[in-house]
């Protein structure tokens, strides 16, 4: 896979009811201000055919969905998403801004369910190759604040409606990540009010910026 590219590629991460969308939005007008191409996407999602897939991911059924169905549907809906929009946005030169990528296959499907974090790396490669995002800003909120607010923005999704232990892990596993690797994850407290919370993030974005 082509790894080499002009853009850059900047992922948003947290658990439920961090505020992802309306920072995004923020970290979008503060990158166009300085004209700049931005790319806005999401996953499970970003083309026709990865949205039709994050349908099935999240929509509530009475089967019960296989996690390593789960995993592989994210995979293929990433697999899709990073052909059709991620990589041809980034060789163009434009900034390609994602809400969630790998790291919550890790975190998710992982931690949360209990999968094989070799086996998700054996997919990471074959479906990424060496394409990693640039920088990852993780949204960081206690757990059960997360929740409440998720659960006045709309009815729970099958993700959603998992036990506060499952988001726990999940938590866990992004600060993990983030400790790991200190030069990639930029971890904001999502907890504050709104604008202390887009002044970090832009302290951070200014690192980034040319």
């Amino acid at each position: 896979m082509q790894t080499m590219k002009p853009g850059l590629f900047i992922t948003v991460e947290g658990t439920e009811g961090v505020g992802k969308t309306s920072n995004m939005n923020f970290i979008r007008e503060t990158l166009e201000a300085r004209g700049i191409e931005v790319v806005c996407t999401r996953e499970p999602g970003g083309t026709p055919l990865a949205e039709e897939l994050r349908e099935l991911l999240l929509s509530n059924r009475e089967e019960k969905v296989d996690e390593t169905a789960e995993l592989l549907m994210m995979f293929a809906a990433r697999a899709q998403h990073l052909q059709s929009l991620i990589i041809p946005s980034l060789m163009r030169g434009a900034w390609v801004l994602c809400d969630r990528f790998t790291d919550a296959t890790y975190a998710y499907q992982g931690a949360g369910r209990g999968l094989s974090m070799q086996t998700i790396a054996q997919l990471e490669s074959i479906v990424q190759g060496q394409l990693q995002p640039d920088a990852t800003f993780i949204l960081d909120v206690d757990v059960r604040l997360g929740l409440e607010r998720a659960s006045k923005r709309s009815e729970a999704d099958r993700f959603e409606s998992e036990h506060i232990e499952f988001f726990e892990r999940i938590r866990a596993c992004y600060l993990s990540r983030a400790e790991q690797q200190p030069k990639r994850y930029f971890v904001i407290n999502a907890g504050q009010t709104l604008d202390k919370v887009q002044q970090d993030i832009h302290s951070q974005l200014k690192l980034l910026l040319p």
